[in-house]
């Protein structure tokens, strides 16, 4: 029973990019719609935290720290969010999961970005 699916990861240099998908699948088309969908990173040793958001009317929000550099948006018809990671650092290394905001569903199995010379 996969609710979320998280993909796109990998290992990176710093300056890199990657494109992160995320797919609901089982998400009816109209309980997506309305929702605000968020992608949360856990980096290790650290706690989850909410990094970017895109509420019904793809309106937007950022932590500061990825400001400028990530970009998310959705896909309301194939029930999808992205997120794009550009000018990736080190810092950003974590898992990263998208989920409802606030959080609604059983998390997926996020996606492990690494930023690495």
């Amino acid at each position: 029973q996969v609710h979320l699916v998280e993909s796109g990861g990998g290992l990176v240099q710093p300056g890199g990019s990657l494109r992160l998908s995320c797919a609901a699948p089982r998400m009816i088309t109209s309980v997506f719609n309305p929702e605000t969908m968020g992608w949360y990173r856990q980096a290790p040793g650290k706690e989850r935290e909410l990094i970017a958001r895109i509420d019904s009317n793809r309106k937007t929000d950022y932590v500061e720290s990825v400001k400028g550099r990530f970009t998310v948006s959705r896909d309301n018809a194939n029930k999808k969010v992205y997120l794009q990671l550009n000018d990736l650092q080190p810092e950003d290394t974590a898992v990263y999961y998208c989920n409802t905001v606030p959080v609604k569903r059983p998390w997926g199995q996020g996606t492990q970005v690494t930023v690495s010379s």
